[in-house]
């Protein structure tokens, strides 16, 4: 009978041969020794030693260079800025960008000045303009301090900043074209030119607003630019490249005449088309033909065979349903793409965006500035409708998708108030803001407009309740409620002064951060009783936090 350690052996060899290594190795001579293993007590408290040992010189070296290399600091922003220009124009343009790349947006506007720059040493001979001449300023947004600002065009016709430049550069530009004067691309960081050429439109052309960015032609990295001109009946269209200023190709007539308030619209093929308000219908024209016949050449873009049927080859109108002459044209979010919101002299319509079927129609309607969207519900887009004139001027929200009105209320309006504005909420809805005059119960109208132009502030979670938060008392030229900082600092920007044709005086640009107004309003209730008193709505508004658009 096999014995039972060689039957393991047979089983397990190397575990035998291992087992006779290990003993070789502890006692080489076969001599019997005794070798006692450490104490695992022992080896126990000096890995601890070492552990805590190496986290305590982590620490202090953390602590160390945290005090030895401080944290860089926050630019302060102070809650309200001014600054003046005497004997000066203004424009009406607004913008923000992030000129001096401190994390806060700063303020970019035109005005027209008869005598050289406030704060630096230009004039406008220095750019080979007669006095009075077109300035470009950036201000900080943080503290007011202008930035840099120089003379830019004789008289400005269109100008659009944030355009991007090419691929790696990192530039972003401002354009301005003038009208007479250079068509002048200015880096919205230092106020160089980055490219300049004349304009080439004949003294009988128009240049219809706004300048229009279309998709990347050249493939240089840098949208490209439209301006669309119009002469007796016919408008043409310019491409221009948007890194160098030179034209693309031949003008190009797009068989049709129009207004103002022209938009870029991309069908739901990825295709773009030119939308341009002729009277009391639409007229489109594809970028891709346009470029094909400035140029003569075959381009990359698309073209969607859906709205080739529905365009007239003759007249290049589309069968929409405008109900009275066009005032305004937008681009609106959809439920797949893009919509189109189409505000004529009679209703107010929203479009599908791809068949211009019509979605909703507001009837009856008087709308005589541009709609503004924004939240009303938790992430549902909502419009800002000024119904009416004067006295009986209604601010109707409008949901998007159906044409409801979530809440209405009477504001009439005084002549030269600035347009509505809304800015979004942390609770994913907006803040609205709206000119006008509420008059208290046995007040007199007329008496209080004498005061000046009225700023409300609207908040959906308070339906019944206004907020004023100001009163202005000069021309209001241009109005922009911005995020400066994000998820900081709301902040009205308002351009005050005489606009053209009105004789030069005292320009100003000001800033005034939303929750610093809110103390010193007045709260007007729309509605009997309230659970609030005015202190806790005035708290209310204090609290809300806003976030950045994406």
């Amino acid at each position: 009978m096999t014995d039972s350690k060689d039957l393991e052996a047979e089983i397990h060899p190397l575990k035998d041969e291992n087992r006779k290594v290990q003993e070789n190795l502890v006692n080489p001579a076969g001599k019997e020794t005794s070798v006692k293993p450490p104490s695992q007590s022992h080896l126990s408290r000096c890995r601890t030693v070492a552990f805590f040992l190496s986290l305590f010189i982590c620490l202090f070296v953390v602590f160390v260079v945290s005090f030895l290399v401080p944290c860089p600091d926050r630019p302060a922003s102070q809650g309200v800025w001014r600054i003046d220009y005497k004997t000066a124009v203004a424009c009406d343009f607004l913008a923000t960008e992030d000129v001096n790349k401190d994390r806060i947006q700063d303020v970019l506007f035109l005005y027209k000045n008869t005598n050289s720059s406030s704060n630096f040493s230009l004039s406008c001979a220095d750019e080979g303009f007669s006095s009075p001449c077109t300035f470009v300023a950036a201000v900080s947004g943080a503290h007011g301090t202008v930035l840099w600002e120089r003379p830019v065009v004789q008289d400005r016709a269109l100008v659009e900043c944030g355009i991007p430049q090419p691929r790696g550069s990192g530039a972003s530009a401002c354009i301005i074209l003038g009208r007479p004067g250079p068509f002048i691309a200015v880096d919205s960081v230092t106020g160089e030119t980055l490219w300049s050429h004349p304009s080439s439109f004949g003294g009988n052309v128009s240049v219809l607003s706004p300048l229009l960015r279309v998709p990347d032609i050249d493939a240089d990295g840098a949208p490209d630019l439209l301006v669309l001109t119009q002469e007796e009946d016919q408008v043409s269209g310019y491409l221009y490249s948007g890194s160098t200023g030179q034209q693309v190709g031949l003008p190009g007539s797009l068989g049709v005449g129009g207004t103002n308030g022209s938009i870029l619209h991309v069908t739901r093929e990825g295709a773009h088309y030119i939308l341009v308000p002729c009277d009391t219908c639409l007229c489109s024209h594809s970028v891709k033909g346009l470029y094909e016949k400035a140029t003569g050449r075959d381009s990359p873009l698309k073209s969607d065979p859906f709205w080739e049927d529905m365009l007239n080859t003759t007249s290049h109108r589309l069968h929409t349903h405008s109900m009275g002459a066009i005032r305004y044209l937008m681009n609106v979010p959809g439920k797949v793409g893009q919509d189109l919101l189409l505000v004529s002299s009679e209703a107010c319509i929203l479009l599908d965006g791809q068949d211009l079927a019509p979605r909703w129609t507001l009837s009856a309607a008087q709308v005589l500035r541009k709609p503004v969207l924004g939240y009303y519900k938790p992430d549902t887009p909502a419009v800002v409708i000024e119904n009416g004139t004067s006295s009986n001027r209604q601010i109707l929200l409008l949901d998007l998708g159906s044409g409801a009105i979530l809440w209405g209320q009477a504001l009439p309006g005084l002549p030269g108030d600035p347009s509505s504005a809304s800015l979004p909420t942390a609770d994913h809805r907006s803040a609205f803001f709206f000119w006008g005059l509420h008059e208290p119960a046995g007040a007199n109208q007329t008496e209080l407009g004498a005061t000046g132009h009225h700023l409300y502030m609207f908040h959906p979670t308070l339906p019944g309740i206004l907020l004023e938060l100001a009163n202005v008392s000069t021309p209001i030229v241009a109005f922009q409620v911005v995020l400066l900082e994000p998820s900081r600092h709301a902040a009205c920007i308002l351009l005050t002064g005489p606009a053209s044709p009105d004789p030069p005086g005292l320009v100003s640009v000001a800033k005034h951060k939303v929750r610093d107004l809110v103390p010193s309003s007045r709260v007007v209730h729309l509605a009997e009783g309230g659970p609030d008193s005015d202190q806790a709505v005035r708290d209310r508004f204090s609290h809300l936090r806003y976030r950045s658009e994406t």
